[in-house]
Formats: structure tokens, C-alpha cells, sequence
């Protein structure tokens, strides 16, 4: 049965993969909605707890809820469905055909990062002779899926480490006694420690240094860098990237642990703070948001939610359209006045399986304590509306009493 050029009729089956983002349940909302107006959708079914939950058969039709239930998806951190982590063997994608066909789901729509795009380009081969439609939907706050601008979880954690980084910098400021490192998540990627740099307003404020994993780590110049800080400021704001590496490519701090592609990172804040006290004398501390950041609807960028959203109506489209072994990808538009503009495009699936988009280096500056205007740039309208501001009366004395003098 045709839908009136919309598709065949059938039903959908969302999965989601991996870490979750401030914004993953907002593209599962958008496949709802798109399913709904379609007209020829009965069913979205959601994989109760990641890829595993498709071999168990763990579905929810998601349909079913009244629509004041899933507009909460837009303000729900984590996923509402269940995520994992699980390795799927080759017996499991060839099992997966029949759990469809059992279903009648004609389209399946994975939501993750590039390890989860993998699973989408796999399962799309094993089922395409099947009548299924595999399509991704990018997920990953690290940012680091190849070819797409950035994806839909970015934007919020970028967000996040911006707000953050500037409350602690005007909390260093008010008592300029020590040094505070706080450590950001993206594993090998440095996107989201760059984004620190949109906590700044003028010059002087936080962060003071930062340090990405793109570039090698050199101790000796961060302890110069701090020392020559402090001495100027009296209280210094680091934000280091938790995959810092040496110039050998080690990492800074050996990984706690190791499962496939997932790594727990040693403290990498702690590491650095203690090479503080140790070598500079300096009082200094330690800061790891960690899952904070992602999870915090707080922060949330608005600009990021709808880009979600768009993301998944987008997938289901494609899908229907019958583009399977694609991802949804958000292209940036150049415009006369630089203000940003972005359309979507469905990016071929082999394209974007495991590769790792790191930063480029025309985002780093040369010494590698900081990024440039470019990258700035680049990010600041994917966080949403203006970092907020702050009243600094001690800044006004002083400008008052130079005024007098």
C-alpha cells in the first residue's frame, strides 16, 4: 500500500545509541510529529534501551501518548527511550530482518554519534534487500561526526561550558587567591573545551587558557602560562580538554579503563592542578562538570533543539523517500552579513561510520593555550541567545578611581 507520495505505509522504529545529549529526545519528537502529519505511519516504536532492545523486542509505540505527554520530550534530558552501548555481532544484523518484517517496520532510524552511525550503515546492508529503510540521525555533544557542520547536542553542551566557565571566572575573580581547572568532555575531539571561549565579553575575562587535544600538551609552557597569568590577575580559569595528549600521543593521564571504542579518562583537572601546587606554589583546585553538561536542560540551546527536531522530521523523510544508508547532515550557507544559515542534506552513511572529526587547525592558536576569532566565530550561534551578564562593582571602582586620578 502507497501513502499519496509520501511512502509506503508501515511503521517506524527509533533507536538511540551511545551518550545522550540535552537534545536527543527532541529528534525523537520531531519523528513522532512527521510520522503523525504523514498520514500513512500507524506506529513509532521506541527501542526500549538501545540496539540490544531490537534482538529482544523491547518496543513501545510511542504514538499512543496524548500530545501535552510528548511535547515534554522537547525538555527531557537524557532519552526517554533507553540507550546502550551494546556490540552487535553479525548473526545479530541478520537477525534483525525477520524482528521487522514481525513488526511490519518499514523504516528504522538510528540516532547517535559515529559509532552508532557504524551500526546504522550495518544494519542498513544486511536489511536493504528486506524492504527496510535505515536512515541516521546525528547525535554527539563531542561534535566529532565527519562531514555534517555540527550535530544536534553541540550546540547545548557548548552552552553549557560557556555559562559555567563565566560563573567561575566571575567567582575567581571576586577572590583572586587561586588557579581553577575545569575539565571538559569530547574524548579526542577538543570541540567542546573550545567552546569555553564564548564565556568572554571584554578582555580579562574567563577562561584564561585553554588546552585542546589537537595540539600537544607541553607542561613546561603550561606551568609559564599559569605562573604569568596569576602574577598579572591573582586568579586564573584553565578549561582542559579530558583527552589531552603529549607530543608522543600518550595521554597526559593514563585512561582508567578501556571497553571497545568507549574510554574512562583519568582526572585530567586533578593532574593539572596538582602540577600547580607542586611546581608553582599556587593554591589550586579542581572542576569535572562532566555528565552535568550534557544532561542540563537548564542550558539548553533553543537553537539546538530545533535543529533536533528538524533532524528527525528530516530522517523520516528521507526514509519515506526511500534514501536509505544516509545520515541527516546540516550544511552552513554563507550569507552577505554573516549571519548564520544552515540547510539540511542526507549524507551518504559510509561516509560518517567511525571517522572522527577533530578540530581543524586554523581554530587552535600557534602556542596551543587558546582558540582564534574563527572558531568563535564558527560557534556562537549554535549555543543559542547571548551568555548572560554580570554587575563587577569592584571593576567599576577601580575604572572610577583611575577616572579621579
Amino acid at each position: 500500500m502507497k501513502g499519496e507520495g509520501n511512502g509506503m505505509a508501515g511503521n517506524v522504529l527509533v533507536v538511540h545509541g551511545g551518550g545522550p545529549t540535552a537534545v536527543i529526545n527532541a529528534s525523537l519528537y520531531g519523528v513522532i510529529m512527521e510520522a503523525k502529519e504523514s498520514g500513512v505511519i500507524d506506529h513509532v516504536y521506541g527501542a526500549i534501551g538501545g540496539s540490544e532492545a531490537v534482538l529482544k523486542e523491547q518496543f513501545l509505540d510511542l504514538m499512543k501518548y496524548p500530545q501535552e505527554k510528548l511535547e515534554l520530550l522537547l525538555t527531557t534530558p537524557a532519552t526517554a527511550i533507553g540507550s546502550s552501548r551494546y556490540a552487535l555481532e553479525e548473526e545479530d544484523y541478520q537477525a534483525m530482518g525477520a524482528i521487522f518484517k514481525k513488526h511490519d517496520i518499514r523504516y528504522v532510524l538510528l540516532n547517535g554519534g559515529n559509532g552508532t552511525m557504524d551500526t546504522c550503515g550495518k544494519i542498513y546492508r544486511a536489511c536493504k534487500d528486506a524492504g527496510v529503510c535505515v536512515v541516521g540521525i546525528p547525535k554527539t555533544i563531542d561534535n566529532d561526526i565527519a562531514i555534517t557542520d555540527h550535530t544536534p547536542g553541540y550546540g547545548s553542551a557548548a552552552r553549557y561550558i560557556a555559562e559555567t566557565t563565566a560563573e567561575v571566572g566571575v567567582d575567581v575573580k571576586a577572590l583572586p587567591i587561586h588557579v581553577c581547572i575545569i575539565e571538559a568532555m569530547g574524548r579526542n575531539a577538543g570541540w567542546i573545551t573550545a567552546a569555553s571561549a564564548l564565556a568572554r565579553k571584554k578582555p580579562g575575562d574567563a577562561p584564561h587558557l585553554i588546552y585542546l587535544p589537537e595540539h600537544p600538551f607541553n607542561e613546561e609552557e603550561f606551568l609559564e602560562d599559569v605562573k604569568r597569568l596569576y602574577d598579572q590577575l591573582g586568579g586564573v580559569v584553565v578549561v582542559a580538554s579530558e583527552g589531552l595528549k603529549k607530543e608522543n600521543g600518550e595521554p597526559i593521564v593514563p585512561p582508567i579503563f578501556k571497553s571497545g571504542r568507549s574510554v574512562y579518562y583519568g582526572d585530567v583537572s586533578a593532574y593539572l592542578a596538582e602540577l600547580v601546587i607542586k611546581n608553582l606554589g599556587i593554591k589550586a583546585r579542581s572542576e569535572k562538570p562532566g555528565l552535568c553538561g550534557r544532561a542540563s536542560i537548564a542550558l539548553q540551546s533553543g537553537l539546538d533543539r530545533d535543529e533536533a527536531v528538524l533532524a528527525g522530521r528530516e530522517a523520516l523523510k528521507a526514509a519515506m523517500r526511500g534514501e536509505g544508508g544516509t545520515m541527516v547532515g546540516f550544511i552552513r550557507e554563507e550569507t552577505p552579513d554573516g549571519s548564520y544559515k544552515m540547510h539540511t542534506r542526507m549524507i551518504p552513511i559510509e561516509e560518517v561510520m567511525l571517522y572522527e572529526r577533530t578540530l581543524p587547525g586554523e581554530y587552535i592558536n600557534e602556542r596551543g593555550n587558546d582558540v582564534t576569532q574563527a572558531f568563535t566565530d564558527w560557534c556562537k550561534p549554535l549555543i543559542g541567545s547571548e551568555i548572560r551578564d554580570f554587575i563587577d562593582f569592584q571593576e567599576l571602582y577601580r575604572e572610577e578611581k583611575g577616572e579621579q586620578a
